[in-house]
């Protein structure tokens, strides 16, 4: 009876064996064909999709960034034309003044010019 119930138990275990083994097959068995191609076209879609999105991502972030790069710009260029002016109307001082000084020089050395007829370049000629 030993060897009958040995026999029973090899037979139930080659069954359920056999069972276990047929399940697992089915689960790690390669896909079909058809499903396989499916799957890369999905992944493909997909990733065409996070493409498409990081574009305009990238997109939006370049155009946000040219424009505050033009807004800086126009405010250092507006700020560089206000010192210019600024520059430009301290040399119209300046130069109005000098011009100034060059006349009142010019009649104080004419009235101590002792002799009359002399003139300014008269007396930087001889010099």
């Amino acid at each position: 009876m030993v060897k009958e119930s040995s026999f029973g138990a090899f037979v139930t275990g080659f069954f359920i064996g056999g069972l276990i083994g047929s399940g697992a097959a089915l689960l790690f068995a390669p896909q079909a064909g058809e499903k396989t191609r499916e799957q890369i076209h999905q992944k493909g879609i997909e990733l065409g999709e996070q493409a498409t999105k990081a574009t305009g991502e990238a997109r939006s972030k370049a155009t946000e960034k040219m424009t505050e790069v033009q807004v800086k710009l126009e405010k250092v260029t507006k700020d560089l034309q206000k010192r210019a002016q600024e520059l430009e109307e301290q040399g119209r001082v300046l130069l109005a003044e000098k011009q100034q000084q060059i006349q009142e020089l010019t009649k104080k050395v004419e009235e101590q010019t002792p002799a009359k007829g002399i003139t300014l370049e008269d007396v930087t000629a001889k010099k």
